[in-house]
């Protein structure tokens, strides 16, 4: 086997499930993933759950109701990135030839925690010296934005316009959790998060949801067979005091080995699904993907490119900015959104006709290094 083929996939809406547990949520994406693939539960041979925060063994609690206890769970972990991670990984497994089908889900809860934002590194203030500084991932992004309108000659509404882009490819989405449209000014006018980034143009940290996708050795049922042509993770190097913050360099390495792995060229792209926790993250990711060269971010923004009916459209779901980013489901939904772009079935939101989509996650902060760890998959009919 040489390919992995995406033979179903579904998620859940995204946004407040208030009096839905863990396993109920999950269920509901996993039995409508294996409806779609249409094979039965029984036919799965082995689980992955991507997980952040739920505590331990969670797939085994998910799955106990479902009758599938025995067969091998795998619970996986890795920030933001662990959904992604988790499809990596089953890869690997599928490629050796020691499972046939497989079960991929993602699952956070995160409306359980409370609010406020999620610590670089948590519960480790007294090892991580940008943890026991106060330091959080809106501060760490906003410095990046700081940078780029001092070394681009950018305005803050160009960091605004990615927020208005993807708030409506939101309003498009039944899966997103803000399905408003709003205006620069809207977005201009929000409160100050982190100077310069507002809170519209920072993901909701309010959110619960889950994803699924079953992968196999063999095509699905639907007419267009999704296969994963590359699939890349890799983690971040230590920094030095000349690194460049602008440089995005943990995912454009993994881009570049997912391009070279699959043998595409980022002129071939017709579908992106990106993490743009906060609109800082798509202007960089941009150019890190290959999408814009060099300095050319913002210009490639106003283009149109990247919305709807242009050259590559981004984050037609909405992305994290509007579709929302419940941890472990996120990489695992970038994959559900590109599966039903790839098939023609992204009701109200189609990109076109792509052959070619990219789904990039990141996740995690730890002082001293870029990300914790960042995924490329390229997916292709």
């Amino acid at each position: 086997m040489s390919q992995m083929h995406v033979m179903g996939g579904a998620m859940t809406r995204f946004g407040r499930h208030e009096g839905v547990m863990a396993p109920e949520l999950a269920q509901s994406a996993i039995l409508a993933a294996v409806a779609d693939s249409g094979l039965a539960l029984g036919d799965i041979q082995a689980i992955y759950c991507a997980n952040v925060l739920g505590g331990m063994i969670l797939g085994q609690v998910i799955l106990r109701d479902l009758g599938l206890d025995g067969i091998p769970v795998y619970n996986v972990e890795n920030a933001c990135a662990s959904g992604a991670t988790a499809v990596h990984l089953a890869r690997h497994a599928l490629l050796a030839g020691q499972y046939e089908t497989v079960l991929v889900f993602g699952i956070e809860q995160l409306t359980q925690l409370g609010g406020g934002t999620i610590p670089l590194q948590r519960n480790d203030e007294k090892t991580d010296f940008y943890a026991n500084a106060g330091m959080v991932l809106p501060a760490v992004y906003a410095m990046r934005a700081t940078r780029f309108l001092h070394e681009r000659d950018a305005k803050p509404a160009d960091l605004a316009a990615v927020a208005v882009k993807n708030r409506h490819h939101g309003s498009l989405n039944e899966y997103a959790q803000q399905r408003s449209e709003v205006t620069l000014e809207q977005v201009l006018a929000s409160r100050m998060i982190a100077d310069p980034l507002t809170l519209l143009q920072c993901c909701p940290s309010q959110v619960d949801g889950a994803a699924a996708l079953v992968l196999g050795n063999r095509p699905g049922p639907h007419a267009k067979d999704v296969r994963v042509l590359g699939s890349i993770v890799v983690s971040g190097l230590c920094e030095g005091a000349r690194d460049d913050i602008l440089d995005a360099e943990i995912t454009a390495r993994a881009a570049r080995l997912a391009y070279e792995q699959s043998g595409v060229d980022p002129r071939d792209v017709g579908v992106v699904e990106l993490h743009d926790a906060f609109t800082i993250a798509e202007l960089l990711y941009y150019e890190a993907l290959g999408l814009a060269a060099p300095g050319e971010a913002v210009p490639f923004l106003h283009s149109g490119a990247t919305a709807l009916g242009g050259r590559v459209p981004v984050n037609p779901s909405g992305g994290l900015l509007a579709k929302g980013h419940p941890l472990g489901a996120t990489g695992v939904a970038q994959m559900v959104e590109l599966m039903w772009q790839l098939q023609g079935r992204a009701t109200g939101r189609q990109a076109g006709s792509p052959r070619i989509g990219v789904a990039q996650c990141t996740g995690g902060g730890i002082a001293g290094v870029d990300h914790a760890a960042s995924s490329v998959h390229v997916l292709g009919v």
